[in-house]
């Protein structure tokens, strides 16, 4: 038999590992933050005890609460932004923040009145439609962090929260260029997007420890999508009038949520009725986005008459593909691991490690 370091092993050797490995391409995100808001007004400020770099028009100005000058009002003004500073408004088409080496720093970007949020990455505010759009750049490892912070709920065993890691960063790398000018934005149209959290919380560990690791179908990296509660069953695309994608989403049994169902009821008149359909995901997000987005929780319920209305009744929430939040955690704490939750919500993939493309 062939030892180690025969020539027809290290050729299979060779095989092997290739096999394991995938190229990235997204090692820096564009992410579009805040757009909810359609905001003509935004602060920005850095963390404490740290200092950020704006740079507008032909200025630079460096904010630090050190120098009393620890903070910028951005606001459009026609069709340009005018960034107010102790000595007057200057006007330009766009504005940067970085930190004082150009490269990614801490800081706080404000709603006035309305939201408060941190970040870390490097921030471009341009005018867009009438409002500002506030453009983030982030490491791919940074945003995999951020978003499984704000996709899973507290207490979440730390498997589910790997295996949610793995599926954040399969979507950012496989989905890159969702938004025209950026990448991604920090909605359900995307992934959600919050604060980075401390690096000694579950979360993080959750999201290094699994560093590099994506879901891939025939060698290839995906954009795996998740769902909140699956209703007892996950379902595929083409159950909920989506387009067929590189992965042919299985429906699978998902014990916890068949035996712990998250049920909902809403009311509705028969004119808003006739916008949805049992089959269709679009007409659901069109009906939540005029109603409100709890008034048509998933694509899996009944319809029936109480006097003038219409009451929907259902089980699950979000469209019910692939890995169920819900499940996943239970999976996690009957002691299944991250691998093992992905392969049931996806089958026939791998995990893969995938590295840089210009390595």
């Amino acid at each position: 038999m062939p030892t180690a370091s025969h020539p027809a092993m290290c050729a299979l050797h060779a095989l092997i590992l290739l096999a394991l490995y995938a190229p990235c391409f997204a090692q820096n995100v564009r992410i579009g933050v805040l757009g909810l808001f359609h905001s003509r007004e935004i602060v920005i400020r850095p963390v404490p005890a740290s200092a950020v770099v704006v740079r507008v028009a032909d200025r630079t100005l460096v904010l630090e609460q050190s120098s009393g000058n620890d903070e910028i009002d951005v606001h459009l003004d026609g069709n340009v932004i005018a960034a107010r500073t102790r000595d007057g408004a200057i006007r330009a088409q766009s504005l940067t923040v970085a930190g004082r080496d150009n490269g990614p720093s801490d800081f706080f970007l404000s709603i006035p009145g309305k939201i408060t949020r941190r970040y870390h990455g490097t921030l471009e505010v341009t005018p867009s439609s009438g409002v500002l759009l506030a453009i983030i750049r982030m490491d791919l490892e940074t945003a995999v962090a951020s978003i499984v912070a704000a996709e899973s709920d507290p207490g979440t065993p730390i498997e589910a929260l790997k295996a949610q890691a793995v599926a954040a960063r399969s979507y950012l790398i496989a989905a890159k260029g969702r938004h025209s000018g950026f990448d991604f934005c920090d909605t359900t149209h995307c992934q959600f997007l919050r604060t980075p959290p401390d690096p000694h919380t579950l979360v993080a560990r959750a999201a290094a420890s699994t560093r590099g690791l994506v879901l891939a179908y025939n060698t290839q990296p995906f954009a795996a999508m998740y769902t909140r509660s699956c209703g007892g069953r996950t379902r595929t695309p083409a159950e909920v009038d989506l387009p067929a994608g590189p992965y042919p989403y299985y429906a699978v049994e998902c014990k916890y949520c068949r035996e712990h169902p998250s049920a909902w009821q809403s009311r509705v008149t028969p004119q808003e009725v006739v916008q949805v359909h049992a089959s269709s995901e679009s007409a659901r997000l069109e009906i939540d986005r005029l109603r409100g987005w709890s008034t048509v929780r998933s694509n899996n319920y009944t319809v029936k008459r109480v006097g003038d209305r219409l009451l929907l009744e259902g089980v699950g929430e979000g469209h019910g593909i692939g890995l169920c939040q819900s499940g996943a955690a239970a999976m996690a704490k009957e002691g299944a691991t991250f691998t093992q939750i992905l392969a049931h919500y996806y089958p026939n993939t791998s995990v893969t490690k995938c590295v840089s493309a210009n390595l």
